[in-house]
């Protein structure tokens, strides 16, 4: 075996030490290296390189045909139209009766289809790139080839019953999030759910325990209230039905009816306060506690064990593909042990094939990027790598590196003479010095006042004049001191951000002076107090005289026009603020606010908490899909149990219904009496926003007794389950989740391979300083070429700088390998991965 991998690889046993030499000096000769390594093992390499940087872990049959299937299949662009397709059809619920607006049934169908069909060709392709036994005995393959046929028939009994006239529900609109779920691509959201139901055996046993408690209060609370002839605030029995009480403590459970439920009892007598203290304080605070620490410890316990497996299954694919690449160097054995100094051999990546292996993995980043990554590996300049290191390339390559190239600035090169002139270099310093960054501050948060007064005030007015050219005044000093591309790379975040809000800011004050000079010139000797809901008929008018009705604040035209024209409401424009330009108004203030953020973020404090909060956020997304399964569901069912059962009318509405929600059942009722005819489940928009309210917990009982009032009490349960669902289990796991990982971020060092690059980029006097990376990017790069001095800076100030951008982690699966990294122990794995890396045989390529 081992003499077969010393040929595949191309390097013999019996190098000698001079070879040795010369071969290590090859560091830009990838030419002969490569030929010696067949194409489909180079190519079959990078795929397990970039399944671990991406942490991919799809068993794909390692033939030449399959591989090329298997870099399609992970072409970005094919990941993004999935998502695209699921999207849609998702979003076809607002186009499905009960809809926000209505298409035809055909319409509707024909776009599922073609959902289907796409996700259809991606299950065929993904077919095509693992074995069939190992496709057929995956079970999310399984269930979107369940979920797709379930569609289909859906759809033909639900159009065959629509076309004959008959009404039908289509329950097969609640399957389409578990697409989501089961897409080759949903592996993060899998692993949550998964994690949860691993979970449930002992949340279900302290739920029970919690239901035990539930049940006593409530049947002490029958017999100690029950039969007192206590009535509620609404005039209803207090705590004499069995169920009802159950219902109304589970309630108290959430707080949302808290003091409501108990002032009939403490108005009764104090005493009851008591039973009412011991019921919070057992169910409330200690019980809910106790489930918030048994729901995420069992889940940590089960989602480490999964991160487990995903370092374990990262790894195996890193050693596979260093079995691909590696090389045979000759080093001569220890004789103090017996041995008589014969040549051994090391298995080695040499740096040409990492090179190439880097550019097929990773092909936007640069030369430089390379060579510096290169360098952190391979610390000692032997010119290859062993094992050790290579199994460092996938976390390697998720460093986010900036690259800043110093250009000079396009005036140094059209007029040098004024540009290094002393006026110019004196605002060079100025807008480089700290102060310069102070006083803005200080402008900011001064107009920040001015945002808060009275802008009818001629003297406020003009002053949003002055900020604005203060503001737009920064932005061109800055571009004439700092080079244009490098002020608006990438990565310049707060450039691009101060950029578009004082333009946009700058349109808008246009724009609204403009819309005042208009009404001003149409009409100066109208005076329009308010206008709503107003239609304007302006054919045949002739304008006579003006009539002002103070009354209705309303400027009515009186005309010598036919009478079928007069009176006629004439809604207009004028420079004390009509509704336009009021909202034009407010929209230049809001962008002013928005600028606050920088002074924010300029408190070194609250800076290291942003940019926490900033480095999780793109994994929380995980979370945002897994609420958003949850939301569809019950929002398709509940349209289906209770659209139609509250109607909403118009505010300027004079229909008695319009008092009790269309409903003659939610008469007098609290549902009614709170307005709350717009949280329903009509539209797959209205039921999103009650689910969300339902969430916050507040209230939810009286929208819970709306749609029981006008359904049945069994309809209880919907709601009782969402909350179980959502707020004790998925929000409670939500919440530590984002604090261990806030701590984690807050608290805990960078990586040796962060601590490892930063040091080689510092060693090789291409760092920017990270005191002055806490502000600009740009800036940083600036200050320290003007600490160098003018000649100085520019003989030795290097062309290219590197800089880590942020810890930030792309997915949510390196935050998890982050935040389980101590915990997760492969020592053992690693000895007995060794041990079959000894046995382990390169794939056998035949002609595809």
């Amino acid at each position: 075996m081992e003499r077969r991998e010393a040929e595949e690889s191309g390097a013999g046993g019996n190098m000698s030490k001079v070879e040795e030499k010369k071969w290590s000096r090859r560091a830009d000769d990838g030419g002969e290296n490569k030929e010696n390594l067949s194409k489909e093992k180079f190519d079959l390499a990078g795929v397990y390189v970039s399944d671990a940087q991406y942490n991919r872990n799809i068993p794909f049959d390692p033939s030449p045909q399959a591989v090329r299937l298997y870099l399609l299949y992970n072409h970005g662009l094919l990941h993004v139209l999935v998502y695209v397709f699921i999207m849609v059809d998702l979003a076809l619920a607002l186009f499905e009766e009960p809809a926000v607006v209505s298409l035809p049934l055909w319409a509707t169908s024909a776009m599922e289809l073609v959902c289907l069909l796409a996700i259809t060709l991606r299950v065929i392709h993904y077919s095509k790139v693992i074995p069939r036994r190992i496709f057929f005995r995956d079970p999310k393959n399984l269930c979107i080839i369940v979920i797709i046929t379930l569609f289909l028939i859906d759809m033909i009994i639900y159009g065959a019953l629509y076309a004959s006239g008959h009404s039908s529900v289509r329950w097969s609109r609640v399957l389409r999030p578990l697409l989501l779920v089961n897409v080759t691509e949903g592996q993060q959201l899998r692993r949550a759910f998964r994690s949860i139901r691993n979970a449930l055996p002992q949340i279900l046993v302290v739920f029970c325990l919690f239901i035990f408690s539930l049940l006593i209060f409530s049947l002490m609370a029958l017999k100690l209230l029950g039969k007192r002839n206590l009535k509620t605030i609404d005039g209803t029995s207090y705590f004499t039905n069995y169920l009802e009480s159950v219902f109304e403590l589970y309630v108290l459970l959430t707080t949302a009816n808290s003091p409501d439920v108990m002032m009939p009892a403490y108005n009764y007598s104090s005493y009851f306060a008591i039973f009412f203290i011991l019921y919070i304080v057992i169910n409330t605070y200690t019980f809910m506690s106790v489930f918030l620490a048994v729901v995420y410890n069992n889940y940590k316990k089960h989602l480490k064990e999964e991160v487990r497996q995903l370092v374990k299954t990262k790894r195996q694919k890193l050693r596979r593909a260093f079995c691909l690449l590696k090389e045979n160097v000759g080093t001569v054995g220890n004789e103090g042990t017996g041995g008589t100094g014969e040549i051994g051999t090391n298995p080695v990546v040499s740096q040409s094939r990492w090179t190439e292996l880097v550019k097929q993995v990773q092909p936007n980043i640069s030369t430089a990027h390379r060579e510096l990554l290169w360098s952190v590996l391979d610390h000692n300049n032997k010119g290859h790598i062993g094992k050790q290191a290579f199994l460092q390339i996938a976390d390697l390559l998720n460093i986010q590196v900036i690259t800043l190239k110093s250009r000079p600035h396009p005036f140094q090169l059209w007029m040098p003479a004024l540009y290094n002139s002393t006026v110019s270099r004196i605002i060079h310093r100025i807008v480089k010095h700290r102060v310069f960054v102070f006083v803005y501050d200080a402008v900011i948060l001064v107009n920040a006042v001015f945002i808060g007064l009275d802008e009818e005030d001629p003297l406020v007015s003009n002053a949003e004049w002055a900020f604005l050219t203060l503001y737009l005044l920064e932005i061109l000093l800055k571009l004439y001191t700092f080079e244009p591309r490098a002020f608006f790379a990438r990565h310049q975040f707060w450039n691009w951000f101060d950029t578009i809000i004082i333009l946009s800011a700058l349109l808008a004050t246009i724009i609204n002076a403009a819309l005042k000079s208009y009404s001003f010139l149409l009409g100066p000797q109208l005076i329009l107090l308010d206008v709503v809901r107003l239609s304007w008929r302006y054919a045949d008018i002739t304008l006579d005289t003006v009539a002002l009705d103070t009354s209705q604040k309303l400027a009515v035209l009186v005309t010598d026009a036919p009478a079928r024209h007069a009176p006629t409401i004439c809604p207009l424009l004028n420079s004390a603020g009509g509704y336009t330009s009021r909202q034009i108004l407010d929209i230049v203030f809001i962008l002013r606010v928005l600028r606050l953020i920088r002074v924010v973020d300029t408190i070194p404090s609250f800076r290291a908490i942003i940019d926490t909060l900033t480095r999780i956020g793109p994994p929380m997304l995980t979370f945002g899909q897994l609420i958003l399964v949850v939301y569809y569901i019950f929002a398709m069912v509940g349209m289906e149990l209770f659209k139609g059962k509250i109607q909403v009318f118009a505010a300027n509405s004079t229909d008695p219904a319009r008092e009790y929600c269309g409903n003659p059942l939610l008469k007098d009722s609290a549902f009614a009496r709170n307005n709350y005819c717009k949280n329903n489940f009509n539209d797959v928009v209205s039921s999103f926003i009650l689910l969300l309210e339902l969430t916050v917990v507040n209230q939810w009982h009286v929208l819970t007794g709306g749609f029981t009032a006008v359904t049945h009490n069994a309809a209880r349960i919907f709601f009782v389950l969402f909350h179980i669902v959502v707020v004790i289990i998925i929000i409670n796991i939500f919440v530590a989740f984002i604090l261990e990982a806030f701590f984690i971020e807050y608290m805990v060092e960078k990586t040796d391979l962060h601590t490892s690059l930063e040091k080689k980029i510092e060693e090789l006097n291409l760092c920017v300083e990270q005191e002055q990376m806490n502000g600009n990017l740009v800036e940083a790069m600036e200050t320290q070429e003007n600490d160098m001095g003018s000649s100085e800076g520019a003989k030795t100030r290097p062309t290219l700088m590197f800089k880590i951008s942020s810890k930030r982690y792309r997915t949510m699966d390196a935050l998890l390998q982050r935040m389980f990294e101590t915990e997760t122990d492969l020592s053992a794995d690693d000895m007995n991965e060794d041990a079959e890396d000894m046995n382990f045989s390169n794939p056998s390529f035949n002609p595809a």
